[in-house]
């Protein structure tokens, strides 16, 4: 399978993402998985400018992201899938069953969320949801970069 990494990141596409982990990884290709994003040419360009010119970037609605999945999973490059919050998340393994292992690695302070990791912010209701992809089978673990260690989501949320 040359799916290498899912990961959420409510910033997307950013140096630590396509530096650290895309080399970490070694990443041929970067699908971004939002709607907003998806919808708009102007964020795709500015997305797809911060990303080397080797790695392939592609954008898909969450709508339209299970035969991309599918088709990432059974190609030769080496995809690293990105998502912005864990609705689309959960959507986005509601669609296809290819996600075997998510990685969160960024999601900030807002309203009604707690602290759960230095780089890790959830409102129980998101707790929640990951806590259902884990009981699907999905292997969820908070990590900010490629050299630390992962962190169980039975130990933060």
């Amino acid at each position: 399978m040359s799916l290498k990494l899912v990961r959420l990141d409510d910033r997307l596409i950013h140096g630590q993402v396509v530096v650290g982990w895309g080399n970490a990884v070694a990443a041929d290709r970067i699908l971004l998985i939002d709607d907003d994003v998806a919808a708009n040419d102007w964020e795709r360009e500015l997305y797809a400018m911060g990303v080397p010119p080797e790695v392939e970037v592609e954008f898909s609605s969450v709508e339209d992201c299970a035969g991309a999945l599918d088709r990432v999973a059974n190609s030769k490059q080496r995809t690293m899938v990105l998502v912005g919050d864990v609705d689309t998340l959960v959507r986005v393994c509601d669609a296809s069953d290819v996600v075997k292992r998510v990685n969160i690695g960024g999601i900030h302070e807002s309203n009604g969320r707690s602290k759960r990791l230095a780089y890790v912010f959830l409102t129980d209701e998101e707790a929640a949801a990951l806590k259902s992809l884990v009981e699907r089978g999905i292997e969820v673990t908070a990590r900010d970069l490629p050299t630390t260690k992962p962190v169980l989501l039975a130990e933060f949320a």
